[in-house]
């Protein structure tokens, strides 16, 4: 792989990265906030993520560990979402959620400044 080659790869794993992010967090918003869940409509959200989701993991494919890392950080969020779904009122599954919120928020402003360091060399 080239130099050139090499770079494109860095920004093209981190837009992913953030993209998969940002995703993420606005399920997370969609569960929190039933206003939410209309714009975009549920079933066009859906189509986009799992399209963004399977990119992550297609990309990570060669990296076992990071790969186990974000399969088990989505699979933890989407079975949150799922019982907050369940039981709307539950306040501990409400303030768990609104905790992943803010890592994946501390992430995303991570990985942008990162993705803004690579497309500026």
């Amino acid at each position: 792989m080239t130099e050139q080659q090499t770079a494109s790869w860095y920004v093209d794993m981190t837009e992913t990265f953030v993209r998969f992010y940002v995703f993420l967090a606005q399920s997370i918003d969609r569960c929190l906030n039933e206003s939410l869940r209309t714009s975009p409509p549920e079933e066009e959200f859906d189509r986009h993520f799992a399209s963004i989701t399977a990119q992550m993991f297609d990309h990570l494919a060669g990296n076992r560990v990071v790969k186990a890392k974000v399969e088990q950080e989505y699979k933890r969020i989407a079975a949150l979402a799922k019982a907050l779904y369940a039981q709307p009122n539950d306040i501990r599954l409400r303030q768990e959620l609104e905790s992943e919120r803010e890592v994946l928020r501390i992430k995303m402003l991570v990985l942008s400044d990162l993705l803004a360091v690579f497309r500026s060399v």
